[in-house]
């Protein structure tokens, strides 16, 4: 048996029989078999499907939103904009995955030659909890499009949420195994991945997690998406506008009580104004309200679990063991953590070498923007940067001395449908979202046709 335990309460509030082995063959078996059906289907029969979809995410916006801010803590204005951003996703593919999947003619010695874009079958994701429903939809919206059925493993602590999205595709009208639904623990994912009938794994999580299933596909030649975290810097400019800035930097930070890839976890300030915009930073840190994850005036809830907390923990000690100085915040209670801002910081301290995935930002100074650049790059991670600047058009030659999967100018690091969403080095490969996401799980056929 699988529970699920509030972190805000301690109070386990679901339970969960995981699947037996001959349930889960019985799935991929649907899997496979609904495949065969569904890749014949119209983009304009999946499409009202999808938007049905997306119709039912915002209609029962209010009641998996809760189950989210039950299972995971995130504050429930949070989890409501995680169901509708699904939404989005849903309505954007289901608007242009037919245009994206298009033949593409090339001229060539051939009387035609062209591409053709074909769905490679059965595809596995493996999803974590801190965005329980938009990492799984995000993946799906564009899967299922294609012409793939899709079968997803959650991360344990939400599998009510991985419940709750089965039920949004069996509502919708979608077929009996375009979408199920694996309640199996991370030590059965190796043995899915490898059956013959899985074609290719989408995994979002840590680097350990996605290590081990980037070496399962590899072993068995399929192909996997990874997105595996990130340790952003949000680096402001001397020149920035800097109320805003510190507005963006609040959200880019604490939202989801700091628990995501692409939050902001390294403050990166030019020395002419650093003194200013931490006073005010620090400032706006103190209102952030604190509390039940139910109450709509929550902005940090509790961390997923208490070992997470406990995680933070660990790293802020050692930071301060090398001579960190804790400016707000820093103190824990069970899964709980405060929002907290680390300065004095050095590079080789784990609250700046590492990912903290939780409320803490660690802060370091630069004198020039060629400086806050390598600093920025001094990382093992490379999924997203954010710049502060009032003078864009100086700062877009910089651009490229990124190595990062995204930078953004003036806003927080955010997915958008409309984008290519990933990263480099240990952040992962492959891309998400956008016309370059569906081509993931697409055979690229070439057609070369002679009189």
């Amino acid at each position: 048996m699988i529970t699920s335990l509030n972190p805000y309460t301690n109070n386990v509030v679901y339970y969960f029989s995981e699947l037996t082995n001959d349930e889960i063959h019985h799935k991929i078996q649907l899997s496979h078999s609904s495949f065969l059906n569904w890749k014949k289907t119209s983009f304009k029969e999946r499409s009202q499907l999808l938007l049905n979809a997306a119709k039912i995410l915002r209609e029962k916006s209010q009641v998996y939103g809760k189950d989210i801010s039950m299972e995971m803590g995130k504050p429930i204005k949070q989890s409501i904009a995680e169901i509708e951003k699904c939404a989005w996703v849903c309505e954007y593919y289901a608007e242009n995955a037919e245009d994206f999947l298009q033949p593409e003619y090339i001229k060539t010695d051939a009387a035609k030659s062209y591409v053709s874009y074909e769905p490679l079958g059965s595809i596995l994701a493996v999803m974590p909890w801190n965005f329980p429903f938009w990492q799984v939809f995000r993946f799906a919206a564009p899967t299922i499009m294609a012409g793939n059925t899709a079968l997803l493993k959650h991360a344990s602590n939400v599998f009510k949420s991985a419940q709750n999205i089965e039920e949004v595709f069996t509502l919708a009208g979608f077929p009996n195994g375009v979408f199920q639904n694996l309640v199996i623990k991370s030590d059965k994912v190796q043995t899915v991945l490898e059956h013959p009938l899985i074609k290719a794994v989408s995994l979002t999580g840590s680097m350990p997690a996605g290590s081990k299933v980037a070496a399962t596909a590899a072993s068995v030649i399929k192909k996997s998406v990874l997105e595996l975290g990130g340790n952003n810097a949000f680096i402001v400019l001397k020149d920035a506008d800097i109320s805003k800035a510190v507005k963006l930097g609040i959200n880019a930070r604490y939202q989801n009580t700091g628990q995501s890839c692409i939050a902001a976890k390294r403050l990166l300030l030019q020395e002419d104004i650093a003194e200013e915009y931490l006073e005010k930073y620090v400032r706006e840190v103190k209102k952030l309200k604190s509390g039940d994850p139910l109450n709509e005036d929550t902005y940090i809830g509790v961390m997923a679990r208490e070992d997470l907390a406990k995680d933070l923990e660990h790293q802020l000690k050692q930071s301060i063991a090398k001579g960190a100085k804790v400016l707000i915040g820093g103190k824990r209670k069970g899964a709980y953590f405060e929002p907290t801002v680390v300065s004095n910081v050095t590079e080789d301290m784990p609250v700046f070498k590492e990912e903290t995935f939780g409320p803490l930002i660690a802060v370091k100074t630069f004198k020039t923007v060629e400086e806050a650049i390598e600093i920025s790059n001094n990382s093992d991670f490379g999924l997203g940067v954010s710049i502060c600047t009032q003078d864009i058009k100086a700062f877009e030659k910089y651009i490229t001395a990124f190595n990062e999967g995204a930078v953004f100018i003036n806003d927080l690091v955010k997915s958008d449908p409309r984008l290519p969403f990933g990263g480099v080095k240990t952040s992962g490969f492959g891309r998400e979202l956008s016309k370059h996401g569906i081509h993931e799980f697409v055979n690229a056929k070439t057609v070369y046709i002679n009189e």
